[in-house]
């Protein structure tokens, strides 16, 4: 992945578990998680909303 083996992976997260205790992963897990979830989203400009605008917009201008 990154040239990381699972020996440096394990070292790191032994590190994470020794800063943060026990309690604290999940919740930095969880945020973590929702931080890419939405940068992903940004990223692909969420089309969903931009086509409920248009079509917003060509049904004003036929009713007008």
């Amino acid at each position: 992945m990154f040239g990381i083996g699972s020996q440096e992976l394990m070292i790191i997260l032994l590190i994470a578990f020794f800063i943060f205790g026990a309690k604290r992963l999940p919740e930095l897990g969880g945020s973590l998680g929702q931080a890419i979830r939405g940068f992903k989203k940004a990223m692909e400009g969420e089309p969903g909303k931009s086509e409920s605008h248009e079509t917003q917009n060509h049904e004003g201008v036929a009713k007008k």
